[in-house]
C-alpha cells in the first residue's frame, strides 16, 4: 500500500490550486477544518446503521448510505428538505440521469456541532478556491461491505461529480484489502495512488480539473466482517444539482 501524499494543513489551498487535490492528515484537521477527528469519531457509531443502496445498476448488494443536503452561507448551515441525489450522465454513465432517493443522514449527526463546523470549515476552503458564494451541499455517508466478496467504492470507475469540490473522508477500514485510491489530471497524464487507513483522513478534490476513483475491496479472511466506511460531501456553487435545472458545465 502507498502512503498518501501528505499535505500540511499551513499549505492546504496552495495545493489545491496548484495540483486540483490534497490529502489531510486527521492531526490537521484543527487547523484546516475547525474540528478534530476525536470529535468526529463519536459519529462513527452510526455508520452501522445505513440502509441498503437500492439503486446499483450492476446488480450488487454491498452499499449501504445515508444522505442529506445542506446549504452554507457565511457563519450559517442551514439544512435543506430531504431530496433526491440526481447526477447527469455525462458525469455519471452507471447511475446518473435518475432521481435516487436515499434515507436521509440522522439527526443524530446533523444535529451537532462538529457537523455545522465541518460542513462550514469545508465551505471556506471552497471559497478560497472559487471566491465567497453560498455552496450548495450534498453529503453521504457510504459503507462497502465485502463480507460476501467484492465490494466497488466507485462502481462507475474514474469519474467527476459535476461540483466544485469533493471531500472523502476514510471513517473505518475493517477486515478489507483493496481500496486504493487514485486520483488523475481530468486534462493531463499526472495521476496519484495512495490507501487510505487512517480514520479520518480527507481527500480533497478540485472537481473541474480532476477525476477520481477507488479501487475494489475484498475481505481479508473468508467469512469474517469486511468494510469501507466513508463520508463524502461535495460542494457547488449556484444550486443543487436536479434534472430541472442541469445544463451542461
Amino acid at each position: 500500500m502507498f502512503e498518501p501524499p501528505w499535505t500540511p494543513a499551513a499549505t492546504l489551498a496552495d495545493s489545491l490550486r496548484s495540483s486540483g487535490h490534497a490529502v489531510l492528515h486527521p492531526d490537521d484537521l484543527s487547523v484546516a477544518l475547525g474540528c478534530q477527528a476525536s470529535e468526529l469519531a463519536a459519529l462513527q457509531p452510526s455508520w452501522g446503521s445505513l440502509a441498503p443502496d437500492g439503486y446499483l445498476r450492476d446488480g450488487g448488494r454491498y452499499r449501504f448510505r445515508r444522505h442529506g443536503s445542506f446549504v452554507a452561507e457565511g457563519d450559517q448551515l442551514t439544512q435543506a428538505p430531504h431530496r433526491a441525489h440526481w447526477q447527469p450522465v455525462d458525469y455519471n454513465a452507471l447511475h446518473g440521469g435518475i432521481e435516487r432517493w436515499f434515507v436521509p443522514l440522522l439527526p443524530e449527526i446533523t444535529a451537532t456541532d462538529v457537523w455545522r463546523r465541518l460542513l462550514l470549515g469545508l465551505a471556506r476552503v471552497t471559497s478560497q478556491l472559487h471566491g465567497e458564494r453560498p455552496w450548495f451541499i450534498e453529503a453521504h455517508q457510504f459503507r462497502i461491505d465485502a463480507s460476501e466478496g467484492i465490494g466497488r467504492p466507485t462502481p462507475e470507475g474514474a469519474h467527476r461529480d459535476g461540483v466544485d469540490l469533493v471531500a472523502v473522508f476514510l471513517v473505518e477500514r475493517r477486515g478489507v484489502k483493496g481500496g486504493e485510491s487514485r486520483v488523475f489530471e481530468a486534462a493531463g497524464p499526472q495521476g496519484q495512488r495512495f490507501t487510505l487507513t487512517l480514520p479520518w483522513t480527507v481527500v480533497l478534490l478540485d472537481d473541474a480539473r480532476v477525476i477520481h476513483e477507488t479501487t475494489p475491496i475484498q475481505p481479508l479472511q473468508a467469512g469474517e466482517p469486511a468494510w469501507r466506511d466513508t463520508l463524502v460531501v461535495t460542494l457547488r456553487r449556484g444550486g443543487f444539482q436536479d434534472a430541472l435545472a442541469y445544463s451542461p458545465r
